[in-house]
């Protein structure tokens, strides 16, 4: 007798894990601290998004800036958990959902020059941000900030708001760390 369409089945689990492991476990020549590293690249976004996504609730804001909330911190996330490519498989040869590509080597430079550039970027970012907006008090445009802002609200609105951005300041150089070491596993293992 075979089990109704609609009935949970062993094999789903099953291939959820494969790919839970096709997506985060690392290939040969990887060290435990690179694995480390790119565990922790999205852990420094995370606090960031959970810090946000409350202020998507907020009766006073229009659907439009829900939506840009709830988008920003989804993307960030995603766009942080695109560092495990420097240490998986799937950094190293297209997955077979890639069409024309499946199965091909990822050349290092096509892994390489956008992590750099990301890596700097968010370093730059980051960094400019921390300085310009904590320790001077100002933005980019040189005008105050806000009172409301939250690093000027002062008590546990301040503290928050430090605890949750200020580890997006590791995210640039955690990526660096990993951009480097994948560059020189790929190039010694290279034929």
């Amino acid at each position: 007798m075979q089990p109704p369409p609609n009935a949970p089945t062993t094999a789903r689990p099953e291939r959820l894990r494969a790919a839970w492991r096709a997506a985060h476990e690392p290939v040969e020549g990887v060290s435990r601290r690179m694995r480390l590293v790119a565990c922790a690249v999205p852990l420094t976004v995370l606090p960031a998004g959970l810090w946000r996504l409350p202020a998507a609730f907020d009766p006073g804001i229009g659907i439009g800036e829900r939506a840009y909330i709830v988008f920003l911190s989804i993307f960030s996330e995603a766009v942080a958990f695109t560092a495990f490519g420097l240490i998986a498989r799937w950094g190293e040869v297209f997955p077979r959902w890639v069409p024309y590509l499946r199965g091909r080597r990822v050349p290092v430079s096509a892994a390489v020059l956008p992590a750099a550039l990301g890596a700097t970027v968010l370093t730059l970012l980051w960094t400019v941000l921390t300085l310009t907006t904590q320790i001077m008090g100002r933005t980019i445009r040189g005008g105050k900030l806000p009172d409301d802002f939250p690093s000027r609200a002062g008590g546990w609105d301040a503290v928050s708001f430090y605890v949750c951005y200020t580890p997006l300041i590791l995210w640039g150089p955690l990526l660096a760390v990993l951009t480097v070491a994948y560059a020189r596993r790929r190039r010694r293992g290279a034929p």
